[in-house]
């Protein structure tokens, strides 16, 4: 496991979540044939090398002269955490010299034949949403292409992830600029050829970044709503002063979501504070703007402090319900991970005791 103390300082530059063409551009002036870059390129997106050293086809003096001017940019994780249930939770130190350390999490999700990655996209968050253990410790800061993306390429688990949720830490489009970046390489055939329609990304509503990831992405969107009433909503989730749910559904609005491209809202029921009848035909009327959506409950996860609890079952099956005989596609989603602090909302940037 890596120490809590950051590496001396390294100001060579990361090739992870460039792509050829910006790999090709930096290895313009190195001592060996142009087209070596695009083997490097296939080595990083093609065969995910652990290190240049490991590109075979390189001659040892080229792969010696990468290693001196270049990082890959891939780092193990510091710690890993396992669910009774599976669930694998991982810790990354992604400190630079000189800086308080810093960590993020992701989550290996296994389902059967096929695994889900749920990412981080910043280490903690500026949302502040009142549920959630991430918001509580602030901001850090946000993650490059290159972090978000080691997230997946150094697991042991990488050749077995089947689709990615943009879940974890941090709210993505208080991050575009990186999120889009690492989208692309993820997506691109010249990059990790996943189809758009196996990721999606979550967002409080930032318009301006999702308007820029509709327009620029074909991924999926997830919408965290959790109150179809404004005045609540703003209780527990201060975004929607800002970019009131109003405003981001008339956004949604304008783009086609009832073919191949998937737009939900993310519900987290608080057992007697938003899973009312009352609530529920709210919803119903306030999404009848968007065809074709669809809401995922989720039975929140107690954090210690918080003025929220768990709805018996019963009382989630009939929220559900209500909505599924009113013309939304609902559905209940299986908590995972939470004895290792892993579940939704539960994500934290720090590193209690040497453990996660």
């Amino acid at each position: 496991m890596n120490s809590d103390l950051p590496a001396a300082t390294d100001i060579r530059p990361v090739l992870l979540g460039l792509s050829p063409a910006e790999i090709a551009d930096l290895l313009a002036d190195a001592p060996f044939p142009a087209y070596r870059a695009k083997q490097v390129a296939q080595w990083i997106y093609g065969q995910k090398a652990a290190s240049f050293d490991a590109m075979s086809n390189l001659g040892l003096q080229d792969r010696a002269w990468l290693n001196q001017h270049f990082r890959l940019g891939n780092l193990p994780p510091d710690d890993e955490r396992v669910s009774t249930d599976g669930t694998r939770k991982y810790l990354f130190n992604i400190s630079e010299a000189g800086e308080k350390p810093a960590y993020v999490e992701c989550v290996y999700i296994p389902d059967g034949d096929r695994a889900t990655l749920c990412v981080s996209s910043q280490s903690g968050c500026r949302m502040n949403c009142g549920f959630c253990a991430t918001g509580d410790q602030g901001f850090n800061r946000s993650l490059s292409a290159a972090q978000i993306l080691n997230q997946f390429y150094s697991l042991p688990f990488a050749d077995d992830i089947s689709s990615f949720v943009f879940m974890g830490m941090g709210e993505p489009f208080d991050n575009t600029d990186e999120v889009l970046r690492a989208l692309n390489r993820l997506t691109a055939a010249d990059g990790f050829a996943f189809s758009p329609r196996r990721i999606t990304v979550s967002t409080v509503g930032v318009v301006p970044g999702m308007k820029r990831f509709l327009d620029e992405s074909e991924c999926h969107l997830a919408v965290s709503l959790h109150s179809p009433f404004a005045d609540e909503r703003a209780r527990w989730i201060p975004a929607q002063k800002a970019y009131p749910i109003a405003d981001v559904l008339a956004v949604l609005r304008h783009y086609d979501f009832r073919h191949q491209r998937r737009l939900s809202f993310e519900y987290i029921l608080f057992g007697g504070q938003n899973d009312s009848l009352r609530h529920a035909k709210a919803l119903v009327k306030l999404l009848s703007v968007c065809p074709g959506c669809r809401v995922n409950l989720i039975l929140y996860h107690p954090v210690p402090g918080k003025p929220f609890q768990r709805p018996s079952p019963e009382q989630a099956f009939l929220f559900r319900d209500f909505l599924s005989k009113n013309g939304l596609f609902a559905t209940l989603r299986q908590s995972r991970g939470e004895d290792i602090e892993a579940a939704c909302g539960l994500l934290s940037q720090q590193k209690k005791g040497g453990k996660i």
